[in-house]
């Protein structure tokens, strides 16, 4: 082509002009991309925040008196006894010989108590239970950035109405409640103590042998004697051996089951201790569980098993057993916490069928424990005192019930009055703005004996309350998803204006036809309305003394909408390019539309059914073959490569969620591992000649990365062995040896690094990072989970090689030669390829991996999910944080894998594809 004069020379002139005018403009646009990675992390992270402010604000209110009940106490003391992580049927249902485990509860129960079951609220942990059962509400959440350890909000509590409180138990649970209470005693065993790897029934003979103590030292020293002999104490014993070992072994694990028979052997202790010492049958008991176990050792989410607990209350004030009537139905129709309702069917191999059961919500035991001890309700107790275990008479049950009532209806009080002095506009709860004259009515209901209909208005008007509470919690609700939305929202159609102008032709088309499009004479009025919008908007969260987080909200919204109104010419641009399209890429466009939305779909779907991905790759594994055999030959073994890729990865999905121990298919799957390696290695030297491996393979041969590849292989194995090791000893109930536990972290760390001193080719980088986090991954497995490791590589590996193929043949099938295609490429550096509607392609197989990477190995409802059994190589200590640190990163080495999938292999085809054109 000749340039210089003529026509063609001043065509090229132009164009040269132009294209130098777009290079500027395209240089401009991707200096700005760094920002936006900084603009994307504080806006995610502020947003993130917003769920403390939406769904777990905290639901404590200060400045509310004490109701105290209008009757004597039933009781004069209250023992508590609470089995850390027991669950229901655990503890009801018999043996396979027929005996049952609890004996001595079992019979009280029978001849002398009341029994039901404890229904909890997700998140299932000890901290959150042992809030709802001694304070009465669900946690405050904002206990999270303390570690659960610490109180953020003091409140009230059974302990602190009480005279004097004795507690011995966990170093986790006890000081939460005692610490800073100056009328306590307690002490709690070392942290060293809770060792998954030894059977850990003893902690709870330790709080038993701590009591035992304090009533022998009694005899000896007059003052301790004078605090046990008073009125309105409580003892408290934390028995965390159930959770340790549901922890370590499961919860149908033999050590878990005979650790059920120790608790109730430490109950029927505990209660002959207490009645030979005080002799007054004046003492109440309540044994019950802050949280149950999954099968697979783990809780926290709100599955039944994790929900449901024990509940045996009996002694001073505590109604005999009942046996079932047939007319028996509860009055109450509401339901519980966890969605069961009232009068639930008894599990016939419980062998209780002929006794009612009274099942309650783990907040209303501590209303329980108040009335059985005379003492107003805590504060901000949310619970409703379950009358079929108190033994009262009409009267004091409907006092009990009105002062239950009038404690929840002065936190609502409360709560409305602090919302309305800080609200420009108060929407205030409308069934309770009579509520004094429903106060005046059951008082004169009591005056004249009308015990059943003041005890009904009584419960009526405390279901109120508890709705109104619940009104002024989400009081906010509406607002904050809105502006959160529209953030959201405004981030989505920021980055596509992003993308469309920094990655594709359309900047040229546009440029070409009108050069205003990039001209922002009124960016300056929009931003100054924007300012201004802010400005009244920080006012009014001012006034309403709104939290600091909220201005974050609403800024990051606004500036987000005022950036995309600022490419007001450009969008005006778009919308007339659109226009002017012919019915056929409409077409093409609503075809992919409707593929893209389809594949999301699904994605969503498999948070409930994780299967979908099962028949998802069986299928693509299918069409993705077929279009291949048609597209390259057949004997350069990719498309049954891709096949069996994707079958194999299909699998996973279909085995269960709680993953079986299976140690020697942990180690099997070190060995395959290193095969893989070894295939991916051997193909990076001899497989460069294909075209379908072009850019793929490595162009440098150098010893050392020989020598790297040996010692990562070599650190593979030595896992595997590692994971033999370890395990054994668990399996053995004997302590992890710090040798052990020193190598295994000294594997894991320095296998991580490696990586960073691979060769640059697509293919040794990608299996290098491959087997640099294999051993962290095969010392975190317990069972089949250490095969979806390889398999999510190879289908990996497989996407990779179908890229690279579809590039291929996209190649032959389009001339560079063409002038649209010139011109489209004018608004991108030359090294750039523009992005193409097809392209939506590599994003939708993205988001499929990085979700089979969630929920290949289980099902992402909570952290508790997984097997926390995992982390044993490495601590077998209790250390929340670090448990969950260790978790945590489990979970994301197979993102890790999927991202640098995408990092090196999809730019750099990209990148190669364009040079080649």
């Amino acid at each position: 082509m000749r340039g210089g004069d003529g026509v063609l020379g001043a065509r090229n002139s132009f164009r040269s002009t132009e294209a130098s005018i777009l290079r500027i403009r395209t240089q401009f646009l991707k200096r700005r991309e760094r920002w936006l990675v900084v603009l994307g992390i504080i806006l995610h992270a502020v947003y993130m925040l917003s769920i403390f402010d939406i769904y777990f604000k905290s639901p404590i209110v200060h400045g509310m008196e004490p109701v105290k009940p209008r009757f004597s106490a039933p009781a004069k003391r209250l023992v508590l006894l609470v089995a850390d992580g027991l669950r229901a049927d655990k503890f009801f249902e018999p043996e396979s010989d027929g005996n049952y485990r609890a004996p001595f509860l079992r019979s009280v129960i029978k001849e002398r108590g009341r029994w039901g079951v404890s229904h909890a609220r997700p998140p299932t942990e000890s901290r959150p239970g042992h809030v709802a059962i001694i304070a009465g509400f669900y946690e405050d959440p904002s206990a999270v950035t303390k570690g659960w350890k610490a109180n953020p909000v003091e409140f009230d509590s059974v302990f602190k109405r009480s005279q004097h409180t004795f507690a011995f138990g966990s170093p986790d649970i006890i000081p939460i409640f005692c610490s800073e209470m100056k009328h306590s005693t307690w002490n709690s065993y070392p942290h060293e103590y809770e060792d998954f790897a030894t059977d850990a029934s003893f902690l709870d003979e330790w709080s038993l042998d701590q009591f035992a103590s304090l009533l022998n030292r009694s005899h000896e020293d007059a003052k301790l004697k004078q605090l046990l002999q008073q009125d309105n104490v409580v003892v408290f014993l934390h028995l965390l051996g159930c959770d340790s070992n549901g922890h370590a072994h499961r919860p149908y694990s033999p050590v878990y089951l005979n650790n059920v028979k120790v608790v109730d052997n430490i109950a029927e202790r505990v209660y002959n201790l207490v009645q030979n010492y005080f002799k007054d049958n004046l003492t109440a008991y309540v044994f019950t569980a802050d949280h149950g176990m999954s099968d697979k050792g783990s809780h926290g989410d709100g599955h039944p098993s994790n929900m449901d607990t024990p509940l045996v209350a009996w002694g001073a004030g505590v109604r005999q057993p009942v046996p079932v009537s047939e007319n028996h139905h509860h009055d109450n129709t509401l339901r519980f916490i966890d969605d069961h309702v009232h009068d639930m069917p008894t599990p016939s191999e419980w062998g209780l069928d002929g006794l009612e059961r009274q099942d309650v919500n783990q907040a209303d035991i501590a209303p329980l424990m108040s009335t059985l001890l005379g003492l107003p309700c805590p504060v901000n107790s949310v619970g409703n005192l379950p009358l079929e275990f108190v033994n009262l008479s009409e009267v004091e049950e409907v006092e009990a019930v009105l002062a239950n009532s009038k404690q929840i209806l002065n936190q609502f009080l409360r709560k409305s009055q602090l919302k309305q002095s800080n609200s420009l506009y108060f929407k205030p709860f409308k069934p309770l703005a009579d509520y004094t004259l429903v106060l005046d009515q059951i008082e004169h209901l009591l005056s004249i004996k009308d015990y059943d209909a003041a005890k009904k208005l009584s419960e009526n008007l405390r279901s109120l309350a508890l709705e109104g509470l619940h009104y002024f919690q989400t009081y906010d609700w509406f607002m904050l998803m809105t502006v959160i939305s529209l953030g959201y929202l405004g981030w989505m159609i920021y980055l596509i204006v992003h993308v469309l102008q920094s990655y594709t032709a359309l900047p040229g088309k546009f440029f070409r036809k009108d050069r205003s499009v990039y001209l922002k004479m009124n960016s300056w009025k929009v931003y100054f309305s924007g300012f201004l919008l802010m400005g009244s908007v920080s006012i009014i969260l001012l006034v309403e003394h709104s939290p600091p987080l909220y201005h974050a909200y609403f800024a990051m919204t606004i500036f987000l909408w005022v950036q995309i109104c600022c490419e007001y010419q450009f969008l005006k641009a778009l919308w007339r390019y659109m226009r002017e399209k012919e019915i056929s890429y409409f077409a093409k466009f609503l075809a992919s539309f409707i593929i893209s939305v389809f594949i999301l779909e699904i994605l969503v779907k498999s948070f409930m059914n994780r299967k979908i991905y099962t028949w998802s790759f069986l299928l693509v594994g299918v069409i993705a073959t077929i279009y291949l055999l048609y597209s390259i030959p057949w004997d350069s073994g990719i498309p049954f490569f891709v096949w069996l890729a994707c079958w194999f990865l299909s699998i996973f999905t279909l085995m269960p969620a709680q993953i079986p121990d299976n140690t020697k298919l942990v180690i099997s799957s070190g060995f395959m591992i290193v095969v893989i390696g070894a295939a991916a290695r051997y193909l990076d030297m001899h497989a460069g000649e294909s075209k379908y491996w072009f850019s793929l393979t490595n162009e440098l041969r150098k010893p050392e990365f020989n020598i790297l590849f040996l010692f990562q292989v070599l650190l593979v194995l030595s896992s595997s062995v590692m994971v033999s090791l370890s395990t054994a000893r668990r399996t053995e109930k004997q302590e992890l040896p710090v040798l052990h536990q020193v190598i295994n972290w000294s594997i894991a760390g320095i296998s991580m690094v490696l990586p960073l001193f691979s060769a640059t080719g697509i293919l040794s980088r990608l299996t290098s990072i491959f087997l640099g986090f294999a051993p962290a991954f095969l010392l975190l497995s317990i069972g089949y989970e250490a095969v979806f490791y390889g398999a999510l590589a190879l289908a990996l590996m497989a996407w990779i090689l179908f890229e690279n193929a579809y590039l291929q043949i996209s190649r032959t099938k389009h001339s560079s030669s063409s002038i649209e295609a010139m011109e489209d490429n004018l608004s991108l550096a030359s090294e750039d390829r523009c992005l193409q509607l097809s392209d939506m392609r590599i994003p939708l197989a993205f988001m499929v991996f990085f979700n089979i990477a969630f929920f290949g190995t289980g099902n992402f409802a909570s952290i508790a999910s997984f097997e926390i059994s995992s982390v044993y190589r490495f601590i077998t200590i209790f250390s929340p944080f670090l448990m969950a640190a260790l978790l945590i990163f489990k979970l994301l080495i197979p993102f890790v894998l999927v991202m640098s999938k995408i990092q090196e292999a999809g730019w750099k085809l990209g990148t190669a594809l364009a040079i080649l054109e």
